[in-house]
C-alpha cells in the first residue's frame, strides 16, 4: 500500500501530525509512506524510519513569484507517478487540497465543517468529520488513520514512542553551561507578537531558576530579544541552528519552556519535559502529560476566531513558571 501525506507546514503542525506515523506502520508494516512538505520544513521529517520519501514543494515562493506556479504544479504531478493508493491531506487548506488532488483523485481530507477553509473539502473524494475545536493532535491522528480503518485512542497517543529523529549535532558549544546544573531551553519567539511571553518576564524566569538557561531564536528580532535577556542574566544565546541541530538540542535538554510554537511542541514529540505558555491560542492544541505542562493566561479563547490582539500571555506569573519548572526538574 502506498500512502502520501500532505502536511505542508508549519513546524508545530507537522509535529502534531507525525505522531500518527507509528500507528499506521504498526497496522501496515509494509506500507510505503511519503510526505509532501514545504522544503523549509523538510528537516523536521528527516531520518524518520516510518517515512519512505520526503517530497518537497516550494509553494511559498509562488506568493512572490507567480511564474513559479507552473513549475511547482509540474513537480507535484511528477510525484503522482507513484500511483498512491491513499493521498491524505492533513492540512485542510485550499492549497494543500489542490496538492492532494494533483497527486490523486482518490484523496481524502477533513469535511467542510471541520476546517477553516471549507472550500478545500470539495477537492476530496472522501472526507473525515472531526470538530474544528477538538484537540489538534487528535484531529491530525483522526484524519490520517480513519481512512485506513484505524481508530486510535487518546490512551495510545499518550503512550506514544519518540518520533523525531536526528543525526549527531555538528554544533560546538563550549562554555554553554555550568556542570551539575540542569539544562533549560527557552523558546522566546513565535509567529505572532501576541503569542510571545515578554522578554522582561522571561528575564525574571531565568533569574529565578538555578539552571543553565539557553535561549533559542529563529529570526533577527528573536535574536535581539535573546541577547537582551542574556546581557542581564547568566543565560546563553544559542547559535543559529538547523532543524537537525534543534532536534538534537531539545532531546538533550532537561526542560523546554516556550510559547505556543514549533520548538516547544517538538519537546512533546521527543518525550522531553516542557512548559508551554498560552495566551491568544487554545490549550487544546497540545496533550498534557506528567512531563508536558501548560500555563494559560486568563483570557477566553474562541478557537474559531483567534484574537491576535490578545496580549494576555503577559499576565502569566513568572513565579508560576518557576514553580512548575522546579517540579519538572
Amino acid at each position: 500500500m502506498k500512502i502520501a501525506i500532505v502536511k505542508l507546514s508549519a513546524l508545530g503542525d507537522i509535529v502534531h501530525a507525525m505522531v500518527a506515523l507509528q500507528f499506521i506502520k504498526a497496522a501496515y508494516p509494509d506500507a510505503q509512506i511519503d510526505w509532501v512538505v514545504e522544503q523549509g520544513f523538510a528537516g523536521v521529517l528527516a531520518d524518520n524510519p516510518d517515512i519512505n520519501q520526503i517530497l518537497t514543494v516550494n509553494l511559498k515562493a509562488v506568493k512572490t513569484n507567480k511564474r513559479r506556479l507552473l513549475s511547482e504544479i509540474a513537480n507535484i504531478q511528477a510525484y503522482s507517478a507513484q500511483h498512491y493508493d491513499w493521498v491524505i491531506d492533513a492540512q485542510g487548506l485550499i492549497k494543500s487540497a489542490l496538492v492532494a488532488r494533483l497527486l490523486s483523485k482518490q484523496c481524502v481530507g477533513f469535511d467542510k465543517h471541520s476546517i477553516r477553509e471549507s472550500l478545500a473539502a470539495r477537492f476530496y473524494k472522501d472526507t473525515v468529520a472531526c470538530a474544528y475545536d477538538a484537540n489538534t493532535i487528535d484531529r491530525n491522528v483522526a484524519v490520517l488513520t480513519r481512512p485506513l480503518g484505524l481508530n486510535i485512542s487518546s490512551a495510545q497517543i499518550l503512550e506514544k514512542r519518540t518520533f523525531l529523529y536526528f543525526q549527531p549535532s555538528q554544533l560546538n558549544l563550549p562554555g554553554y553551561g555550568q556542570t551539575g546544573l540542569p539544562s533549560v531551553l527557552l523558546v522566546t519567539g513565535s509567529t505572532w507578537p501576541s503569542r510571545n511571553y515578554p522578554k522582561e518576564n522571561y528575564l525574571k524566569v531565568v533569574q529565578g531558576l538555578n539552571a543553565n538557561c539557553l535561549l533559542l531564536w529563529g529570526n533577527s528580532q528573536e535574536h535581539e530579544s535573546a541577547k537582551w535577556i542574556a546581557e542581564r542574566s547568566n543565560a546563553k544565546v544559542l547559535p543559529r541552528m538547523t532543524l537537525n541541530d534543534l532536534k538534537a538540542q531539545i532531546a538533550s535538554a532537561d526542560l523546554i519552556i516556550g510559547n505556543d510554537t514549533g520548538p516547544t511542541h517538538m519537546a512533546w514529540g521527543l518525550n522531553r519535559p516542557s512548559i508551554t505558555l498560552f495566551g491568544p491560542t487554545p490549550i487544546s492544541r497540545v496533550y498534557q502529560t506528567d512531563i508536558n505542562k501548560v500555563l494559560k493566561s486568563p483570557s477566553v479563547v474562541n478557537p474559531y476566531k483567534l484574537d491576535k490582539n490578545d496580549f494576555s500571555i503577559a499576565e502569566i506569573a513568572e513565579t508560576e513558571i518557576i514553580r512548575l519548572a522546579e517540579e519538572l526538574l
